[in-house]
C-alpha cells in the first residue's frame, strides 16, 4: 500500500492529536483522534461503549478479560505483580496454549519490582525485568512467574525467530549508580517457556547504550537496534552480526561485531524532510567500545566523516525484505536540525538503500500532544494497531489497510484525581498467533487485558 503526505492529511483532517507510526507490512504512517475516527462512520468497529466497571471501553461485540494487574501474587508464589507493564510478545505455546513475554519499564523508584528470584536475577539492586504468562485457548492464565529480574528500564526489544524474547534496557547507567552493584545498559535473551534456559546473562557484544527496540533478519541473523538517547548528541541505528547468527536460543551469546549507520553527509536524519528521499550508499562503522567503559558509544570517535544521530529513535520492525525504524519526533529547540513529529525510514541491506518513507511535520498541520506512539503490531484485518501515547484519555487506535483511523479501546482514568485526572498510557500490544486475541497493556497500574471480539479479514 503506498499514500501521499496529501493523501493522509486529505483522511485526517488538519489538527490531529495523535500519532500512530508503523513499518512492517504496510510501509506508511497515518494519523488521528477519536472525533476524527468518528467521522468515519461505521467503518472500524463502531463507536466505543463505557465500560460500566470502568476499566476498558470496546466497541459493541468486544470484551476483555483482566489477566493480571499490579500487586496481585504471582501465581508461582514469587511475590507480586511488578509495575510498569511495557512491551511485549505473544509466543506459541504447546497444545494451543499461549505464551505472554512482558517487560517491566522499572527504574530505582519502581513501586513493586520484579522480585529476585535466584538463578535468574542479573542485579539485585535492579527492580525492572520480565515476567511470563502461560494461557489456555480461553485466555484462562494457567501460570505467571518471573523470567528474569534485576535488570533496569526494561522498555521494548523484539522476538526472535526462534521463539524467544529479547528485552531492552532503556538506560546506561552504571554500577554504583542508582544503587546499582553492575552495568546497565544491554540486551537480554528471555525464553518464556522456560527462563531458566536463558538466566540473566547480558548480550554485552549488542553494546551498552540506552536500548529501546530490535529487529532480526530471518534470511541473516542481524539483529537491527535503536537507541532512544534522551539529550544530544541523540541516538544511532546500529546493527550486529552474530557470530552464530542462526544457532537459535542462546547462540547470540557467542557474540559478534556492532556497528553503526553512517549516511554519509547527513550528521542527523531529522533535517530529512521529503518522503521518497533514499540514500544509496548507506555506511556501516565499527563501534570503538561497544561496552561504553569510558564513554557513551554516541560520544565515542567514528572517524573525521562522524556518524549519523536521529532523535527519538524508537520502534524498530521487519518486513518487505527491510528493516523500519521509527523516530517518534525532532524538536531543533532540544537540539536537533529540524522539527517534525514523526518519520519512519526503511533500509533496505540488499541495495544498501536507506529510504525516509513518510515524515510528520509543521507544515503538515498535525499536531501532537507529545511523542508519536511506538508500541504497535499488524492487526489480523491487515491492518494495524497502536498504542497511542500522549496526554488526556488514553486509546489503542485501528487503521484501516486504507489508512483510516478508529479508536478500538479506550482505557478509564485511573490514576491522579477529579481535579488533575491522569490516565496509563497503553503498551504492548500484540496479538495471539491465530489472531483471535490482542493482548496490551496499561503501564500503570500495570494491567494486561485480553480482548476477543470479531475481528473482521
Amino acid at each position: 500500500m503506498s499514500a501521499t503526505r496529501r493523501q493522509i492529511l486529505a483522511r485526517t483532517g488538519a489538527t490531529a492529536a495523535a500519532g500512530i507510526t508503523f513499518s512492517g507490512a504496510l510501509s506508511e504512517l497515518f494519523s488521528g483522534t477519536p472525533a476524527a475516527a468518528q467521522g468515519l462512520g461505521r467503518r472500524g468497529y463502531g463507536p466505543l461503549v463505557t465500560d460500566p466497571d470502568g476499566l476498558l471501553d470496546l466497541p459493541r461485540g468486544f470484551r476483555y478479560k483482566v489477566l493480571s494487574r499490579e500487586g496481585d501474587p504471582l501465581r508461582s508464589g514469587e511475590g507480586g505483580v511488578p509495575s510498569n507493564h511495557d512491551g511485549m510478545a505473544a509466543l506459541p505455546g504447546r497444545r494451543g496454549r499461549v505464551r505472554l513475554v512482558r517487560n517491566h519499564e522499572n527504574r530505582a523508584t519502581a513501586a513493586i519490582p520484579v522480585p529476585a528470584v535466584p538463578g535468574l536475577t542479573y542485579d539485585p539492586m535492579g527492580k525492572g525485568g520480565c515476567t511470563a504468562l502461560e494461557l489456555d485457548g480461553r485466555n484462562n492464565v494457567l501460570d505467571e512467574r518471573v523470567a528474569l529480574a534485576g535488570t533496569a528500564v526494561n522498555c521494548a526489544g523484539g522476538p526472535t525467530p526462534w521463539g524467544t524474547w529479547l528485552t531492552c534496557e532503556e538506560t546506561e547507567d552504571r554500577a554504583g549508580t542508582n544503587g546499582y552493584t553492575k552495568d546497565h545498559g544491554f540486551i537480554f535473551e528471555v525464553d518464556g517457556a522456560d527462563p531458566r534456559r536463558t538466566g540473566a546473562v547480558p548480550l554485552t557484544a549488542m553494546g551498552r547504550f540506552q536500548h529501546e527496540a530490535i529487529a532480526i533478519d530471518p534470511g541473516t541473523g542481524i539483529v537491527y537496534e535503536t537507541e532512544d538517547a534522551f539529550e544530544r548528541p541523540f541516538g544511532l541505528f546500529y546493527r550486529f552480526l552474530p557470530q552464530k547468527p542462526h544457532g537459535g536460543t542462546g547462540s547470540l551469546r557467542a557474540g559478534g561485531d556492532l556497528e553503526a549507520m553512517r549516511v554519509p553527509g547527513v550528521p542527523d536524519l531529522s533535517a530529512v524532510q521529503e518522503p521518497g528521499t533514499s540514500f544509496d550508499r548507506v555506511e556501516w562503522v565499527p563501534v570503538p567500545d561497544p561496552l561504553a567503559r569510558e564513554t557513551p558509544i554516541r560520544l565515542q570517535d567514528f572517524g573525521p566523516k562522524g556518524i549519523t544521530h536521529a532523535q527519538k529513535l524508537e520502534g524498530c520492525y521487519w518486513g518487505e525484505h527491510a528493516v523500519h525504524f521509527v523516530s517518534s519526533f525532532a524538536r531543533s529547540a532540544e537540539g536537533s536540525a529540524a522539527d517534525h513529529y514523526g518519520q519512519v525510514w526503511k533500509y533496505e541491506p540488499k541495495r544498501r538503500r536507506l529510504t525516509l518513507v513518510i515524515v510528520f511535520g509543521p507544515d503538515t498541520d498535525i499536531q501532537l500532544p507529545g511523542e508519536s506512539p511506538d508500541n504497535i503490531c499488524l492487526a489480523p484485518s491487515g491492518g494495524l494497531m497502536v498504542s497511542e501515547d500522549g496526554g488526556g484519555a488514553q486509546h489503542v487506535f485501528g487503521v484501516t489497510r486504507r489508512g483510516e483511523v478508529y479508536a478500538l479501546a479506550r482505557g478509564a482514568q485511573n490514576i491522579g484525581t477529579a481535579e488533575e485526572p491522569e490516565w496509563g498510557e497503553f503498551a504492548g500490544v500484540t496479538f495471539s498467533p491465530d489472531g483471535a486475541t490482542m493482548y496490551v497493556n496499561c503501564y500503570t497500574p500495570g494491567t494486561t487485558f485480553a480482548v476477543t471480539g470479531p475481528w473482521q479479514g
